[in-house]
């Protein structure tokens, strides 16, 4: 399949199809992975593949699938990377310079602020504002660029995309967006007015809990050179392994995510009935503060959850009582994962404060492991 998949099929069928070559006779349906430093390069170094750090095959058919997954109507170049913060540091530093002012949210991901310091260092200006609300709007004068996150992680706000990206783009500011909670199939940052979209593969879209991977998807192709050099720079590139895994994994995504969001909705209800649960956050639930943003541009709400329970040792017995749940601090997987986010001390966030990630275990299981894990803490 050397052109895109066509833009009218579903997305499970997309993920199933995207970025796999023309079929050949006797051949693998994806081609194992290529292990390569370098090349038969005879003569002037042109064409495709010259040097293992710059280009690998494996790494152009995923690149290719993410591309149709986040653009199906084609368009975009996709850039992989070792690590979702690869990926963004990639974005931010290729894109920013001295005297530049960004504005990030200041309750996104917990290794941002280490972004943060590092830019402050090369003299960029470093604005924050909370996500909910569309806050950054107030910061936006003078930006250069402009970093959104939504759905928010740990805390799951949410902002108008669209909203903001036109309001940044009428400043002259660039506009990246962490697409990482939502995964193209959750929302596509790019049809909503986003320059890039940025996320770590490594979370649901590889899904397993066995790859760490990056990448960065946009539409102009220059600004892409810059990702795309910025990479050669420092040489961020994901292993040939990793991203043939990850590639593989894309054929069960929409089976993945249609599970884990179903069944995150239906906790989500049961968690709503739980007089020990406070501060409870699903962007699918009617009720939930973000969920009129997130209906309008989110086809799917993703499948973390999070709650307070009383304080910190309320959600230790809680976390230590479930049987079906890893207490681990990465979200996606198939298999459900949760933890009390202050034992990091880099969010904002209580003591008893729970990210809870579902799996692909049967609803009824999980649910009932979670409401007897409850009734244990309260014990």
């Amino acid at each position: 399949m050397t052109e895109d998949t066509p833009p009218d099929w579903q997305d499970g069928t997309r993920a199933l199809r995207a970025g796999l070559p023309e079929p050949v006779k006797h051949e693998p349906t994806l081609p194992g992975p290529v292990f390569a430093a370098h090349y038969h390069l005879p003569g002037e170094p042109t064409g495709a593949y010259t040097y293992g750090r710059d280009e690998n095959p494996t790494w152009t058919l995923l690149e290719r699938a993410i591309g149709e997954l986040e653009a199906p109507g084609g368009g975009a170049e996709t850039v992989v990377f070792a690590s979702g913060m690869a990926a963004i540091s990639a974005v931010a530093l290729s894109q920013l310079g001295a005297g530049d002012t960004v504005v990030f949210p200041d309750d996104g991901y917990q290794a941002l602020p280490l972004l943060h310091q590092q830019l402050a260092a090369f003299g960029v200006t470093v604005r924050t504002a909370p996500t909910g609300g569309d806050a950054q709007l107030d910061v936006l004068e003078g930006a250069r660029m402009l970093w959104i996150e939504t759905p928010s992680n740990p805390g799951l706000d949410v902002c108008d995309i669209r909203r903001l990206a036109e309001a940044a783009h009428d400043r002259g500011a660039l506009v990246a967006v962490d697409n990482t909670l939502a995964t193209p199939m959750g929302q596509r940052p790019l049809d909503l007015g986003a320059d890039f979209s940025v996320a770590s593969g490594t979370k649901q879209l590889t899904g397993h809990g066995d790859v760490l991977l990056g990448y960065v998807t946009g539409r102009d192709a220059e600004l892409m050179a810059g990702v795309r050099r910025w990479r050669k720079i420092v040489g961020a590139v994901p292993g040939p392994m990793e991203a043939w895994l990850a590639h593989r994994s894309l054929a069960t995504l929409g089976l993945r995510v249609e599970r884990q969001n179903s069944t995150a909705l239906a906790l989500a209800r049961a968690l709503a009935e739980r007089p020990e649960i406070s501060g409870l956050r699903y962007p699918g639930l009617p009720d939930d503060p973000s969920h009129t943003v997130a209906a309008r541009q989110m086809r799917r709400f993703g499948c973390v959850v999070s709650f307070e329970l009383a304080d910190r040792g309320r959600a230790d017995r809680f976390l230590e009582s479930l049987r079906l749940v890893d207490d681990a601090t990465s979200f996606g997987g198939v298999r459900s994962t949760a933890e009390r986010r202050g034992r990091w001390g880099g969010d904002a966030v209580a003591e008893g404060f729970v990210r809870f990630s579902v799996g692909a275990e049967d609803p009824a299981d999980l649910i009932a492991d979670v409401l007897r894990a409850l009734d244990a803490a309260s014990a």
